[in-house]
Protein backbone atom coordinates (compact mmCIF):
# COMPACT_ATOMS: atom_id res chain seq x y z
CA UNK A 1 0.00 0.00 0.00
CA UNK A 2 1.25 3.44 -0.89
CA UNK A 3 2.45 5.46 2.40
CA UNK A 4 0.64 8.68 1.98
CA UNK A 5 -1.97 10.87 3.01
CA UNK A 6 -5.33 9.46 1.91
CA UNK A 7 -7.75 12.34 1.87
CA UNK A 8 -10.79 10.78 0.08
CA UNK A 9 -13.78 11.92 1.25
CA UNK A 10 -17.53 9.89 1.57
CA UNK A 11 -17.62 9.65 -2.78
CA UNK A 12 -16.81 6.21 -3.97
CA UNK A 13 -16.04 7.13 -7.11
CA UNK A 14 -13.97 10.29 -6.17
CA UNK A 15 -10.48 9.42 -4.59
CA UNK A 16 -7.80 12.06 -3.68
CA UNK A 17 -4.05 10.59 -2.82
CA UNK A 18 -0.91 12.88 -1.68
CA UNK A 19 2.12 10.20 -2.86
CA UNK A 20 5.31 11.39 -1.06
CA UNK A 21 7.75 12.19 -4.02
CA UNK A 22 4.78 11.90 -6.53
CA UNK A 23 2.80 14.52 -5.85
CA UNK A 24 -1.18 14.76 -5.23
CA UNK A 25 -3.09 11.64 -7.72
CA UNK A 26 -6.92 12.83 -8.04
CA UNK A 27 -9.52 10.61 -9.33
CA UNK A 28 -12.57 11.39 -10.30
CA UNK A 29 -15.41 10.58 -13.66
CA UNK A 30 -15.02 11.64 -16.48
CA UNK A 31 -17.14 14.16 -18.18
CA UNK A 32 -18.39 13.33 -21.19
CA UNK A 33 -19.10 16.95 -22.26
CA UNK A 34 -15.99 19.02 -20.86
CA UNK A 35 -13.53 16.44 -21.15
CA UNK A 36 -14.17 15.73 -24.76
CA UNK A 37 -11.50 16.98 -26.26
CA UNK A 38 -8.73 16.04 -24.17
CA UNK A 39 -10.26 12.14 -24.21
CA UNK A 40 -10.16 12.97 -28.14
CA UNK A 41 -7.03 14.08 -28.52
CA UNK A 42 -5.71 10.63 -26.68
CA UNK A 43 -7.46 8.26 -27.87
CA UNK A 44 -6.98 8.91 -31.83
CA UNK A 45 -3.42 9.49 -31.22
CA UNK A 46 -1.20 6.72 -33.08
CA UNK A 47 0.45 5.30 -29.54
CA UNK A 48 -2.96 4.65 -28.79
CA UNK A 49 -3.86 2.22 -31.24
CA UNK A 50 -4.70 -0.62 -28.66
CA UNK A 51 -7.52 1.52 -27.09
CA UNK A 52 -9.51 0.72 -30.37
CA UNK A 53 -10.61 4.37 -30.73
CA UNK A 54 -7.96 5.44 -33.65
CA UNK A 55 -10.58 6.70 -35.92
CA UNK A 56 -13.62 7.74 -33.65
CA UNK A 57 -14.37 11.59 -34.57
CA UNK A 58 -15.04 13.97 -32.03
CA UNK A 59 -19.09 13.03 -31.09
CA UNK A 60 -18.34 9.01 -31.28
CA UNK A 61 -15.95 9.87 -28.35
CA UNK A 62 -18.90 12.16 -26.71
CA UNK A 63 -21.13 9.28 -27.43
CA UNK A 64 -18.86 6.87 -25.88
CA UNK A 65 -18.09 8.57 -22.64
CA UNK A 66 -21.86 9.69 -22.21
CA UNK A 67 -22.74 5.58 -22.77
CA UNK A 68 -20.56 4.76 -20.00
CA UNK A 69 -21.52 7.45 -17.80
CA UNK A 70 -25.40 6.21 -17.72
CA UNK A 71 -24.07 2.78 -16.32
CA UNK A 72 -24.35 1.59 -12.91
CA UNK A 73 -21.75 -1.39 -13.66
CA UNK A 74 -19.06 0.55 -15.76
CA UNK A 75 -17.09 3.82 -15.14
CA UNK A 76 -14.93 5.87 -16.33
CA UNK A 77 -12.12 8.42 -14.82
CA UNK A 78 -9.93 10.87 -15.49
CA UNK A 79 -7.05 10.77 -13.46
CA UNK A 80 -4.71 13.69 -12.34
CA UNK A 81 -1.32 14.42 -10.91
CA UNK A 82 -0.93 18.04 -9.30
CA UNK A 83 -3.33 18.81 -11.05
CA UNK A 84 -2.39 18.13 -14.67
CA UNK A 85 -4.72 15.29 -16.60
CA UNK A 86 -2.57 12.26 -16.88
CA UNK A 87 -4.11 9.28 -17.69
CA UNK A 88 -7.91 7.56 -18.50
CA UNK A 89 -9.07 4.79 -15.78
CA UNK A 90 -12.00 2.45 -16.59
CA UNK A 91 -13.65 0.20 -14.46
CA UNK A 92 -16.27 -2.62 -14.85
CA UNK A 93 -18.05 -5.47 -13.50
CA UNK A 94 -17.59 -8.61 -15.22
CA UNK A 95 -20.55 -10.11 -15.55
CA UNK A 96 -22.69 -7.43 -17.36
CA UNK A 97 -19.40 -6.84 -19.39
CA UNK A 98 -19.43 -9.42 -22.86
CA UNK A 99 -15.90 -10.21 -21.10
CA UNK A 100 -18.00 -12.50 -18.78
CA UNK A 101 -18.98 -14.54 -21.56
CA UNK A 102 -15.21 -15.31 -22.06
CA UNK A 103 -14.39 -16.98 -18.55
CA UNK A 104 -15.98 -18.25 -15.06
CA UNK A 105 -16.89 -15.18 -13.04
CA UNK A 106 -16.39 -15.44 -9.84
CA UNK A 107 -18.00 -13.43 -6.83
CA UNK A 108 -16.07 -10.15 -6.51
CA UNK A 109 -14.17 -10.17 -9.45
CA UNK A 110 -13.63 -6.34 -11.10
CA UNK A 111 -12.26 -5.67 -14.51
CA UNK A 112 -10.22 -2.02 -15.46
CA UNK A 113 -7.97 -0.54 -18.43
CA UNK A 114 -5.61 2.07 -17.96
CA UNK A 115 -4.42 4.38 -20.89
CA UNK A 116 -1.89 6.77 -19.71
CA UNK A 117 -1.77 9.84 -21.41
CA UNK A 118 1.58 11.44 -23.39
CA UNK A 119 3.55 12.56 -20.14
CA UNK A 120 5.58 15.99 -21.40
CA UNK A 121 8.88 14.43 -20.17
CA UNK A 122 10.09 10.90 -20.03
CA UNK A 123 9.68 9.73 -15.96
CA UNK A 124 11.60 6.96 -14.54
CA UNK A 125 8.75 4.85 -12.54
CA UNK A 126 5.73 7.05 -13.48
CA UNK A 127 3.74 4.78 -14.12
CA UNK A 128 4.44 2.11 -12.04
CA UNK A 129 3.41 4.87 -8.87
CA UNK A 130 0.39 5.96 -10.92
CA UNK A 131 -1.11 2.28 -11.17
CA UNK A 132 -0.01 1.44 -7.22
CA UNK A 133 -2.47 4.24 -6.13
CA UNK A 134 -4.99 3.47 -8.83
CA UNK A 135 -4.86 -0.02 -7.13
CA UNK A 136 -5.24 1.24 -3.94
CA UNK A 137 -8.55 2.92 -5.16
CA UNK A 138 -9.85 0.16 -5.98
CA UNK A 139 -8.92 -2.13 -3.51
CA UNK A 140 -10.40 0.63 -1.03
CA UNK A 141 -14.13 -0.96 -1.68
CA UNK A 142 -14.04 -4.70 0.76
CA UNK A 143 -15.59 -6.23 -1.86
CA UNK A 144 -13.49 -6.59 -4.78
CA UNK A 145 -11.55 -9.72 -4.11
CA UNK A 146 -10.13 -10.65 -7.75
CA UNK A 147 -9.38 -7.91 -10.57
CA UNK A 148 -9.22 -8.53 -14.20
CA UNK A 149 -7.58 -7.20 -16.96
CA UNK A 150 -7.95 -8.11 -20.84
CA UNK A 151 -5.10 -6.29 -23.04
CA UNK A 152 -4.82 -7.03 -26.26
CA UNK A 153 -2.66 -10.04 -26.67
CA UNK A 154 -0.11 -8.02 -29.19
CA UNK A 155 0.41 -5.46 -26.77
CA UNK A 156 3.18 -7.10 -24.77
CA UNK A 157 4.17 -3.96 -22.79
CA UNK A 158 1.02 -3.99 -21.11
CA UNK A 159 0.83 -7.58 -20.02
CA UNK A 160 4.29 -6.74 -18.98
CA UNK A 161 3.67 -4.02 -16.90
CA UNK A 162 0.70 -6.21 -15.21
CA UNK A 163 2.63 -8.54 -14.85
CA UNK A 164 5.30 -6.38 -12.54
CA UNK A 165 2.26 -4.74 -10.73
CA UNK A 166 1.42 -8.95 -9.32
CA UNK A 167 -1.08 -9.85 -11.74
CA UNK A 168 -1.13 -13.78 -13.31
CA UNK A 169 -1.10 -15.14 -16.68
CA UNK A 170 -4.64 -16.34 -17.80
CA UNK A 171 -5.96 -17.67 -21.05
CA UNK A 172 -6.59 -16.09 -24.04
CA UNK A 173 -10.00 -15.32 -25.18
CA UNK A 174 -11.07 -14.32 -28.61
CA UNK A 175 -13.68 -11.09 -28.71
CA UNK A 176 -15.15 -9.51 -31.68
CA UNK A 177 -12.92 -6.40 -31.67
CA UNK A 178 -9.64 -8.51 -30.51
CA UNK A 179 -8.02 -10.89 -29.38
CA UNK A 180 -7.45 -10.59 -25.62
CA UNK A 181 -4.86 -12.18 -22.68
CA UNK A 182 -6.57 -12.38 -19.24
CA UNK A 183 -4.14 -11.58 -16.61
CA UNK A 184 -5.74 -11.94 -12.36
CA UNK A 185 -5.04 -10.18 -9.11
CA UNK A 186 -6.23 -11.49 -6.24
CA UNK A 187 -6.86 -9.42 -3.14
CA UNK A 188 -3.80 -8.98 -0.85
CA UNK A 189 -4.13 -8.82 3.01
CA UNK A 190 -3.76 -4.91 4.24
CA UNK A 191 -0.57 -5.84 5.35
CA UNK A 192 1.04 -7.54 2.27
CA UNK A 193 -0.38 -5.14 -0.05
CA UNK A 194 1.96 -3.62 -2.44
CA UNK A 195 1.75 -0.37 -4.30
CA UNK A 196 2.76 -1.37 -8.14
CA UNK A 197 6.18 -0.76 -9.05
CA UNK A 198 7.79 -0.26 -12.13
CA UNK A 199 10.63 1.29 -14.23
CA UNK A 200 9.77 3.12 -17.09
CA UNK A 201 6.61 5.22 -18.53
CA UNK A 202 4.67 3.11 -20.88
CA UNK A 203 1.72 3.45 -23.75
CA UNK A 204 -1.34 2.99 -23.48
CA UNK A 205 -2.50 -0.17 -21.64
CA UNK A 206 -5.46 -2.26 -22.62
Amino acid sequence: MTTDQDITGTDPHRYERDVTGFGRVTVRPIDPEGDVDLLHGWVTQERAGFWGMLDADRERVREIYAYLDSLTTHHAYLVHRDGLPVALFQTYQPEADPVGECYPVQPGDFGLHLFVGPAPASEQGFTGRLFGVLLDFVWADPGRRRLLAEPDARNERAVARLLRAGFRLGPLIDKPEKRARLLFLDRPSTEDRPSATGDEPTAAER
